[in-house]
């Protein structure tokens, strides 16, 4: 990884940690497996679209827009005000909870101090700008991890401070849920972890059991997210953890968290930037900035894929329902930013099989929840233009 940036460039701006660093192990191994001001917001927010049910929150749109908004840091793209969010935004992850240190699982947020963002409203006008989305139908998550956020519950202690923690900010400011944005080193395998199902690793266990303690206290109406990284997801199925040959740990790390939660969770929205090359279900190398990215990392997700090329350790294919995609909003937000067109060539050959190119999904799913951003502030600094897209293509 790189180092960390200073406090007022954080966020998942274009950086090359991951393509250039973590992603060597994948280019290298060469594997063969089988086959300014904001604009006034332009959906009235007394015009909801249609809901339906979604496991593990109550209703969300039948096709749901999910973006960062950068609450606690300020950056090139401005600061934008919760209040100011357009109604467009169905889920809004604010970006970021950190821990005290990485072993501690001890969880804090707060507002961007004034020095950094002369706009920040108070926190009693905060407060009250949750309760506002929340009565238009919205949800709003503390998002934990984000690029400087290392987080990594080694023990049980960790757990459970981990656990009381984050209850305390949802119950400060009121909020529907959680987003689980671990990145970097917070998640990782031990070399005699070999079987997703059954993971024995502390930082994996530990988290499973504390999401799944924060859901027993919150009930059904509690809103999970997850925004993990390819390498994290996607890369699993070429290999899982370090493997006998002792390679990145980090390797598919999420996907037992991902496995033991499924019922919980609410909506997976892996990052589709910031990644080096990923092998499809197709056998090939994809390359992130293309509609065809999109598709093959997508398709994994909705068709399951072999864990580590072995046919019979499959990750079991999710329900359209629960997964979205994550982008970039502008070339200035991530590497990987593809241009209304290719967002919308994307959706076509997910949504309805039509204009796929050279890769062929294994299934059409109209029920695809959405798509992710990062994020609502830089999706401002481009006059709206990723939202904009996404209202014209869903209604």
């Amino acid at each position: 990884m790189s180092p960390a940036r200073p406090r007022r460039l954080r966020g998942r701006g274009p950086r090359l940690r991951t393509a250039a660093a973590v992603f060597a192990l994948a280019a290298s191994a060469a594997l063969t497996v089988p086959a300014a001001a904001a604009p006034a917001p332009h959906r009235a927010a007394d015009a909801p679209r249609a809901t339906v049910g979604a496991s593990g929150s109550a209703a969300l749109p039948e096709h749901a827009l999910v973006g960062y908004l950068h609450t606690s840091f300020a950056n090139g793209s401005g600061y934008t005000r919760l209040a100011d969010v357009p109604d467009d935004w169905d889920i809004i992850d604010l970006a970021f909870g950190e821990p005290t240190s990485a072993t501690s699982g001890d969880i804090r947020f707060g507002l961007c101090p004034q020095s950094e963002c002369p706009d920040v409203e108070s926190e009693e006008e905060f407060k009250a700008a949750v309760a506002e989305k929340q009565a238009q139908g919205k949800k709003v998550l503390l998002s934990i991890g984000g690029q400087n956020g290392q987080v990594r519950l080694t023990t049980t202690q960790a757990r459970d401070t981990f656990v009381s923690s984050v209850s305390s900010i949802i119950d400060k400011y009121g909020l529907d849920g959680l987003d689980i944005d671990f990145e970097g080193h917070s998640l990782s395998l031990d070399p005699d972890d070999t079987d997703f199902r059954n993971p024995t690793t502390p930082v994996i266990v530990n988290l499973i059991s504390a999401i799944e303690s924060l859901k027993a206290k919150y009930g059904d109406d509690f809103t999970l997210t997850m925004a993990p990284e390819t390498f994290f997801v996607q890369l699993g199925h070429q290999r899982y953890g370090p493997g006998p040959n002792g390679g990145d740990a980090r390797a598919g790390a999420y996907l037992p968290v991902i496995h033991a939660l499924r019922d919980d969770l609410t909506l997976l929205h892996v990052q589709d930037y910031n990644s080096g090359p990923i092998m499809g279900l197709d056998g090939q190398y994809h390359q992130m900035g293309s509609a065809d990215f999109h598709i093959a990392m997508t398709d994994m997700l909705l068709a399951g894929f072999p864990v580590a090329g072995d046919a019979d350790n499959v990750f079991p294919a999710l329900p359209p329902e629960k997964v979205a995609i994550g982008m970039p909003a502008t070339s200035q937000a991530g590497n990987g930013y593809v241009p209304p067109g290719e967002v919308n060539t994307a959706l076509d050959c997910l949504t309805k099989g039509t204009d796929c190119g050279s890769y062929q999904p294994h299934g059409t799913w109209p029920a695809l929840r959405g798509l992710m951003a990062w994020s609502v502030n830089w999706d401002r600094f481009n006059d709206w233009e990723f939202s904009k897209n996404f209202t014209a293509y869903f209604g």
